[in-house]
């Protein structure tokens, strides 16, 4: 006799393929977290002085980099937007994985407390809490400021997150660790960078791996199947995202912190056909999965345009 569970594994597929059998894909991802999990309170040296030869975010990553503006600093100055950069990300790293906890506890609120899904989902929630306090030591280890998003944009995420629904939840989840991850996969093995910052980039790649895996396949199986209403809400409300997150990518007030001229920066970032390659290349593998299942098309996919994240 064929199980409920049996009969959803043979018959829900998409565009990709097969979806793959939801507590098996927990219970491989729960192994790998038994095998590759880290305290970055010991795994990483705290004590390490800062080496004041070495940057604190690859210069290519940085917003200015190619700008006129670029050419014009010292490359102290230019270390020092590295510097406060980094902190910028990490502040907006913890914000969003703040946002993320909240998110996968109300997605287990009324799912089966003994399953393997729920499980991974627990240990997921676990690792943010550690990556929000790792980035929290980075920021103050870099001697930088915390960089809160501007508090009109804090506000719209608390009515987004409150009104997200299941496919909203893993689509955003997706829009916050791909771009971020791509970013820290050039960081970790550049010896340019400071040997803390190239730690706290590996930990967090290896275990966001494991993050993303879960919540493609959540998202996946979202789309096939979730009512339309839900998915068509989840199409705006992820590219409204993806909107604010490329506004809060970086916060002006780094540039203001190294003595430039906020507005000008600002303009010559905007204008920086570097910058906008940066950005559509590190969201690339993200947006042509969404293209794929279905995510990026309507209202959703103009906003998605809006934002500059999609060529």
């Amino acid at each position: 006799m064929t199980t409920a569970r049996e009969l959803d594994f043979q018959t829900l597929r998409d565009a990709l393929g097969p979806l793959r059998d939801r507590e098996q894909v927990a219970a491989r991802l729960l192994e790998a977290s038994a095998k590759h999990s880290f305290d970055p309170d010991t795994e990483l040296d705290w004590t390490i002085p800062v080496d004041e030869g070495k940057w604190f975010w690859p210069p290519e990553l940085v917003s200015l980099y190619g700008t006129p503006m670029w050419r014009r600093m010292s490359e102290e100055q230019r270390m020092d937007l590295a510097r406060h950069e980094a902190a910028s990300l990490a502040s907006l790293g913890i914000w969003f994985e703040i946002i993320l906890m909240q998110l996968l506890v109300r997605h287990i609120y009324d799912k089966p407390i003994t399953s393997n899904h729920v499980r991974y989902a627990l240990t997921e929630i676990a690792d943010e809490c550690r990556h929000s306090m790792m980035f929290g030591r980075m920021i103050q280890y870099g001697d930088a400021p915390a960089y809160q998003v501007p508090r009109k944009y804090h506000n719209r995420a608390r009515i987004l997150k409150t009104v997200s629904t299941t496919p909203g939840s893993f689509a955003g989840t997706l829009l916050g660790e791909e771009i971020l991850d791509w970013m820290q996969r050039l960081t970790f093995p550049d010896e340019r960078v400071q040997p803390l910052v190239r730690g706290v980039t590996r930990i967090h790649v290896v275990e966001e791996a494991r993050h993303v895996r879960y919540a493609r396949e959540e998202l996946r199986r979202q789309m096939v199947t979730a009512p339309r209403w839900e998915r068509e809400l989840m199409k705006v409300s992820c590219g409204e995202a993806a909107r604010v997150f490329s506004i809060c990518f970086v916060n002006p007030q780094v540039y203001e912190n190294v003595g430039l001229d906020r507005r000008a920066a600002v303009a010559q970032v905007r204008a920086s056909g570097h910058r906008r390659e940066v950005m559509q290349t590190g969201a690339k593998r993200l947006t042509d999965f969404f293209e794929d299942i279905g995510v990026l098309n309507g209202v959703g996919r103009a906003l998605w345009r809006k934002s500059g994240l999609l060529a």
